[in-house]
């Protein structure tokens, strides 16, 4: 059977830097994405019994999914906005914390809390560059009209997601600096702006300036966020595969399929049943450029498994579902387990296993 392990005792070291870094502010338990690869509910418990009592979701059915499984109490925010009123409807009998980015999207949600004679709660999302929704910051106008205009709604917090590219801190400075803006005309019209973040996981390792009244932590919980030497994180998640085969190939054999490899000598092999289709060698670009990609192609050069206490080097490039290893000097059978890391988030076909 192949398994995601996911180890508590790292979560939980990365949970300390997280708690250190975010300095008092209050902090929101990212699980967009089935949390982040390592299940939603699982990754939930753990979140709640290290104290957190936040949560932050991108679809209705992750917060459907938390509700039912007891968190009935945290709060939930869901961090993006929509107008379709059968997920509308749904957020609002969940008791979820919804998104407003526009006045459209803030409408929609008054409609629904008015038609069920209630009030809903909300955020109000500012786009100050990264584009996928918000209020644009040279439209106060349009957020003030939220204010004053949804007697149904009882607007909480404000957010806005910080893009960062060159990693620089103007770079953030500059965003910073706008959404201040955006808050001091929602102070001088008189109204208050509730819980503000703007703090996702990169921007809470790298940029104090970002942490205001509370942070959104995801990758950062699973060690996986854009990391610097010396950060505290442990990389969290990897997988366990039975070998399927074990086998001895002549000289000059052929291995592999996109970019066959011509052995050289004879050569024990051994077949892990895991490909990329699976998420295994899966890996998001830290930069670009021909710098990047030749360090890139280097760690692939570099990969092995373990099995045992012995390492061994995949032969050629990684298959769709299936990745030859050259076991020659490992002493290991089909059946024997073999580990290897895996990026939770591009996991696919394993059994989560917590540990």
């Amino acid at each position: 059977m192949r398994k995601l392990v996911i180890e508590r005792g790292a979560v939980r070291a990365n949970m300390a830097v997280v708690r250190k870094r975010a300095a008092g502010a209050a902090l929101y338990g990212v699980l967009t994405g089935d949390g982040g690869g390592a299940g939603l509910v699982p990754m939930a418990r753990m979140l709640r019994d290290e104290g957190v009592g936040r949560f932050a979701v991108g679809s209705v059915e992750e917060a459907q999914e938390l509700r039912e499984a007891g968190f009935v109490d945290e709060e939930i925010l869901m961090l993006r906005a929509t107008v379709d009123r059968e997920e509308l409807e749904r957020l609002v009998d969940l008791n979820v914390v919804c998104t407003i980015s526009s006045v459209d999207t803030g409408l929609a949600l008054n409609a629904v809390a008015e038609n069920r004679s209630t009030v809903a709660e909300a955020h109000i999302q500012v786009d100050t560059g990264m584009g996928f929704g918000g209020f644009l910051v040279g439209e106060p106008e349009k957020i003030l009209l939220a204010y004053r205009s949804l007697p149904n709604v009882a607007l909480s917090g404000i957010y806005t997601q910080l893009h960062v590219h060159s990693g620089k801190e103007q770079e953030v400075g500059g965003q910073l600096k706008q959404f201040h803006q955006v808050l001091d005309a929602i102070h001088a019209a008189g109204f208050e702006t509730g819980l503000v973040h703007a703090a996702g996981s990169y921007a809470l390792m790298h940029f104090d300036s970002a942490r205001l009244d509370a942070v959104r932590a995801g990758s950062v919980l699973l060690g996986r966020c854009r990391r610097t030497a010396g950060d505290g994180l442990t990389t969290v998640g990897y997988g366990e595969a039975p070998l399927a085969e074990v086998r001895w190939l002549p000289k000059g054999h052929t291995v592999g399929s996109d970019k066959p490899v011509v052995l050289r000598k004879p050569t024990r092999v051994a077949v892990l049943p895991v490909g990329y289709q699976n998420g295994f060698g899966v890996e998001t670009p830290r930069a670009t450029g021909l710098w990047s990609l030749w360090q890139m192609w280097r760690r692939s050069r570099r990969r092995t498994v373990r099995i045992g206490l012995q390492r061994a080097r995949i032969i050629g490039s990684i298959g769709a579902t299936e990745t030859i290893l050259n076991v020659t000097d490992v002493k290991c059978s089909a059946g024997d387990t073999a580990v290897f890391d895996l990026d939770p988030l591009y996991a696919k076909g394993f059994q989560i296993e917590y540990r």
